[in-house]
């Protein structure tokens, strides 16, 4: 890639760039526009290590001989410029070093997604880019096998996504699902038992549910605070709920996945042993 030194942001290429703590703007622009942003050397590793193409850089100067080298190979400018025109363009300070303006990969196929997969977590409208990225940290961490989103959850692929996962966004199997009237039955069909996470008089306890695990589980969360909709209860095969303690009703979601796919991915290594 070859590197353009700025000292002005007239460039139209800039504008994969531009104005990139405006969540609003950002969550129609990347994916309108085939893109979407990588956020320090790390993440920029795990993204090419995963075969996505980036169409731009912007780096600070003190870490060009960092990057230049991992970019070897790919077409395209590497912007540098001083750190203060860096900040006027992105709206936040520089302190990771670098971004790249990558590729959207296209979105595969759900049969594509889950063939080989026991264990998959289903994320209805959760909104809190954090979460999401801390969710997929979870299923890599933890040995799961995709995550499915709903149409109205957060983009994985936002930049805050991506950060918090550590990369593991770039990694785990994921795709889109429709609403609940064709992915129900499309996820049934597929030899999956649905496992909805959620606080209703007729829930088993997550022990109890996991003492005869299904052999492929597909555990569903809900969004924050309001947590599953009634038609993800309704479609669900079994209600499963985290005993507490000490008066509190719940986790937060993202714990409560991490709590969720321990217990069911451990069962089901036990299982098969």
């Amino acid at each position: 890639m070859q590197t353009v030194r700025i000292d002005a942001l007239d460039d139209p290429r800039l504008d994969d760039y531009a104005r990139l703590t405006d969540v609003a703007l950002r969550r129609v622009r990347e994916p309108e526009g085939g893109l979407y942003i990588a956020e320090s050397n790390t993440v920029i590793e795990r993204a090419l290590a995963a075969g996505h193409v980036p169409r731009s850089a912007l780096v600070q100067e003190k870490w060009l001989p960092e990057v230049l080298p991992m970019l070897a190979g790919h077409d395209g400018p590497v912007f540098v410029g001083p750190d203060a025109l860096l900040e006027e363009l992105t709206g936040f300070r520089m302190h990771r070093g670098a971004l790249a303006a990558m590729q959207r990969p296209a979105e595969p196929a759900l049969a594509d997604v889950v063939r080989d997969a026991r264990l998959v977590v289903v994320l209805e409208d959760i909104v809190d880019h954090t979460n999401v990225g801390a969710v997929f940290r979870s299923v890599a961490g933890l040995g799961a096998d995709a995550v499915l989103v709903s149409p109205r959850c957060a983009d994985p692929l936002y930049r805050r996504s991506v950060r918090v996962s550590m990369g593991t966004v770039l990694q785990v199997p994921w795709t889109r699902i429709g609403e609940w009237a064709d992915a129900g039955p499309a996820l049934r069909a597929a030899g999956f038992h649905l496992a909805a996470m959620a606080l209703t008089d007729d829930s088993v306890p997550l022990d109890a549910f996991v003492q005869d695990v299904p052999e492929r589980v597909a555990l569903v969360m809900g969004t924050e605070g309001d947590g599953l909709s009634a038609r993800a209860v309704a479609t669900a095969d079994t209600v499963v709920r985290i005993p507490m303690a000490h008066g509190v009703d719940s986790l937060n979601v993202a714990a409560a996945s991490a709590v969720g796919l321990w217990a069911v991915a451990h069962a089901q290594r036990a299982a098969r042993s």
